[in-house]
């Protein structure tokens, strides 16, 4: 087997020990591992990697049942790996998309400047298929601040103030059953910051109980316009 399908496969087929197995090859800042959660449709069933349209944007909840994160199919093989920074200075590497094609990757939906994030009612931050007036195409683009990062290299920056790249989520597909999994992050968390910005908002909209609940089992991908009401075009 390939070295970089071995380092792929033990860091998400392998589990909690693939994890711990391959942590050297994803240099200094490992990935943080969580419940193992199918993405599901709204009724409940697996999300097929063959079914992920090309260009469009997918929200689903991971790995709290707050935190919002991009599914998203780029329609070609990425290369891989992607060496990327986080703020701290720690060092680490995306290992490129999964899928029969390897062009779906997975990002937290949480921008690393001020923390916007797709609501209900809004999304400022979403991937931009085509160039803009004020970004180039192929990006995810914050509108909020004009944060713009690179979802073919791990979220790296591209421009606007965000210090570091989008959080990574790691996904394992099953190449028999053609679904996806959720298994972990990779890169800067933002998520307990996210939750002291937004407690109150998230208090009233989810309740308490669950503004820190972890996911686990399934969890439900959504268009992102059938997830909110309105999308920023920037």
């Amino acid at each position: 087997m390939e070295r970089r399908r071995f380092l792929e496969s033990c860091a998400v087929l392998g589990g909690a020990a693939g994890l711990a197995r391959a942590s050297t090859a994803w240099g200094d800042a490992a990935p943080r591992q969580y419940a193992r959660t199918r993405l599901v449709d709204i009724h409940g069933s697996p999300i097929k990697a063959r079914g992920i349209a090309v260009d469009t944007n997918y929200v689903f909840s991971y790995p709290y049942a707050t935190t919002p994160c991009f599914l998203l199919n780029l329609g070609r093989v990425l290369p891989a790996p992607a060496q990327l920074t986080r703020e701290d200075g720690a060092r680490y590497a995306w290992q490129g998309g999964v899928g029969r094609e390897r062009s779906i990757v997975a990002f937290s939906a949480i921008c690393a400047h001020k923390l916007a994030y797709p609501t209900r009612e809004v999304s400022f931050i979403k991937y931009q298929a085509r160039a803009s007036a004020t970004s180039g195409g192929g990006v995810i683009h914050c509108c909020a601040d004009h944060s713009v990062y690179d979802p073919a290299g791990g979220a790296r920056v591209v421009a606007g103030p965000a210090p570091q790249p989008l959080a990574a989520i790691l996904l394992e597909h099953d190449a028999a059953s053609d679904e996806l999994t959720a298994v972990g992050t990779l890169g800067a968390e933002q998520f307990e910051p996210f939750f002291r910005k937004y407690e109150f908002r998230l208090t009233m909209e989810y309740g308490q109980s669950r503004v820190r609940q972890l996911v686990a089992g399934d969890t439900i991908v959504r268009e992102l316009t059938q997830y909110c009401r309105q999308t920023i075009e920037c």
